[in-house]
């Protein structure tokens, strides 16, 4: 089956949903994938999912420009796609009215919960984009079970609605951890607590540095900090003005944290909001427990039997912290079971396979 999964854009900053390990797992799956950005600035990403096995197709198009779903209705016939799979907003739009066009079944993602309409004019623009979705979508897919409530409130109804989260890659076994962990300058016997989210607001990072500068001045902790963002300058500063931090806490802001991970003890996820987040996910993937707050989607990744999820309160998150980093036994046995949830419930394998179930419902 052929299916074109239309993104606004494949840019480093805005979000990849996920397709690169989509891409990786289609061909098992029978799925072939036509990635369709309405923009261009690929560059990385478009390579990865070149290098995945993707098809892909960068319009060069700018944001809402009318000559969009005429060159999508042109690389559909192209590339005889089966079905288009949108992803964003402008995607949602212009996908719908190309496939309605082509009479081909129309999936979208929803990968966000929109927050309250600032104004009327923002409520309208949801109104009709809800009426739209209902009328020319075939299927609407939640990434959370959260998003079902948020949902149903806002459309009046969770009808067509299906609840499927993204999968990720399963990571390839580190080669050598203990060098990894020595290059952080990480001993022996300490517990490495591994956080890795974008740094911006909501992403946590300063209450897990409130939580770090808790711990007993015994405890042997080291915490690395992965990814960047415009507060990484900030954070950066104030672990080396404090002492509690200083020593503790370093930075690695790697491209690909699934290595990290690996080498990782115990991984903090305390982001204040998030529907579903990979970081999470791949902490299953890595089979470490986490430590998270009870936000979003992530009581539906982290569970007691995989980790810690508790309330977003430094006190909280450090006491939480402190236990794993004491009992390793606990820590090993809440490992096991995070990556056997992984293997359920979130590798992309299934993933791809779930979701051509789903394709195949809605085109026999």
């Amino acid at each position: 089956m052929r299916v074109a999964h239309l993104v606004d854009t494949l840019h480093p900053a805005d979000g990849e949903y996920g397709l690169p390990a989509l891409a990786g797992a289609a061909a098992g799956a029978g799925l072939e994938l036509v990635v369709v950005a309405l923009t261009g600035s690929g560059g990385r990403r478009a390579e990865a999912l070149r290098a995945a096995g993707a098809v892909v197709v960068e319009e060069g198009l700018a944001p809402w420009d009318p000559r969009a779903v005429p060159a999508l209705l042109d690389t559909l016939r192209a590339h005889r796609a089966q079905l288009v799979h949108t992803h964003a907003p402008n995607a949602d739009v212009v996908g719908a009215a190309a496939g309605t066009r082509l009479r081909i079944p129309v999936f979208s993602t929803l990968h966000r919960i929109e927050e309250e309409p600032a104004g009327r004019l923002d409520r309208l623009r949801r109104a009709a984009k809800t009426t739209a979705r209902a009328r020319f979508v075939t299927r609407t897919i939640a990434v959370s079970r959260l998003q079902v409530d948020w949902y149903r409130r806002v459309a009046g109804s969770a009808h067509g609605l299906v609840v499927l989260p993204d999968g990720v890659t399963d990571p390839a076994p580190l080669p050598d951890r203990a060098r990894t962990r020595a290059a952080l300058q990480v001993g022996a016997d300490d517990v490495l607590v591994v956080s890795a989210a974008p740094m911006r607001r909501g992403k946590g990072q300063d209450l897990l540095l409130d939580a770090v500068a808790a711990l007993p001045e015994d405890l042997g902790v080291r915490v690395v900090l992965t990814g960047d963002g415009p507060l990484r300058p900030w954070l950066e500063a104030r672990v080396g003005r404090e002492e509690e931090l200083t020593g503790r806490v370093s930075f690695r802001p790697l491209p690909d944290p699934a290595a990290l991970l690996q080498a990782a003890d115990l991984q903090v996820h305390v982001t204040r909001t998030d529907v579903m987040p990979t970081a999470a996910v791949r902490g299953l993937a890595a089979g470490i427990p986490a430590v998270t707050g009870r936000t979003g989607g992530l009581p539906e990744i982290v569970t007691r039997e995989t980790g810690r999820t508790v309330p977003l309160d430094a006190d909280a998150v450090a006491e939480a912290v402190a236990e794993l980093a004491a009992d390793p036994a606990l820590r090993a046995r809440l490992g096991d079971a995070a990556r056997a949830r992984y293997l359920d419930r979130f590798e992309a394998g299934g993933w791809a396979e779930r979701l051509r179930a789903l394709y195949a419902s809605t085109t026999r």
